[in-house]
């Protein structure tokens, strides 16, 4: 990783092998910014048209706007995965707009709250946590399996390293990450056979959150950066979007 400073960085482009995703559709929930936008961005390169799934329309538009004025199809639709309604919805306008579903990408995810251990987690820091990560995974599944079989096509979890190593700073967040995986797991299994493919990316990157986390915490990125084989944090779109191709 070089020297410069998080500010100076610019936005690189996403690196995808040509249009290979010509005449495809995908919905990437969390798509307003940070990882869902760069999987956004990197999906569109590829050929697809996205779906940008979120909240908060003042960053799922201009999300959108960005990729049409690239020259890609993009639309964006206000989704709570939270609930089951929102998320039916978002696959019925996807599929009105483009006529099929090719990709589900679930990356939304709850604010992980302050640094703390369990003694300090309070209910209503894990509710949100729960619904957003191990509900929404199951609400974006069932809704979308109906259209990823007839392609077939493919289901995508945004997880976490914390899912796999466990953090003693953010126990709720690496408990629902690892639950993600179990999902992912028995969805393969189940899914397979139809041929369905069922992954997830646990992926370490330079985002709004992490910049605000970085901000808090100067040590945290050298601490990131010396546990990542490439010797730097990820860029959404350059680095994890083209995962998701």
């Amino acid at each position: 990783m070089t020297g410069d400073s998080m500010a100076e960085r610019g936005e690189a482009e996403p690196r995808t092998g040509g249009r290979v995703l010509e005449g495809q559709v995908a919905i990437i929930t969390g798509a307003g910014q940070g990882i869902g936008a760069g999987i956004a961005t990197a999906l569109a390169a590829a050929g697809a048209a996205v779906v940008i799934a979120a909240r908060r329309a003042d960053n799922g538009e201009p999300a959108a706007e960005s990729i049409r004025a690239a020259g890609h199809e993009a639309v964006f639709v206000r989704c709570d995965v939270t609930e089951a309604a929102d998320v039916e919805a978002t696959v019925d306008e996807a599929v009105k707009r483009f006529g099929r579903l090719d990709i589900m990408v679930h990356n939304a995810v709850a604010h992980a709250g302050r640094p703390g251990g369990v003694q300090f987690t309070r209910s209503d820091m894990i509710r949100p946590q729960i619904a957003t990560a191990t509900t929404a995974s199951f609400l974006c599944a069932r809704a979308s399996l109906p259209h990823l079989r007839r392609r077939p096509g493919t289901l995508i979890l945004l997880t976490s390293p914390a899912g796999v190593e466990g953090s003693a700073n953010l126990p709720i967040y690496a408990t629902v990450k690892a639950t993600q995986r179990g999902i992912v797991k028995s969805l393969a299994r189940e899914w397979g056979p139809d041929g369905v493919r069922v992954n997830a990316i646990a992926p370490v990157a330079l985002t709004p959150a992490m910049e605000a986390a970085v901000a808090a915490n100067p040590d945290l990125e050298t601490r990131l950066v010396a546990r990542t084989p490439l010797g730097r944090l990820g860029d959404a779109a350059a680095d994890i979007g083209p995962v998701a191709v």
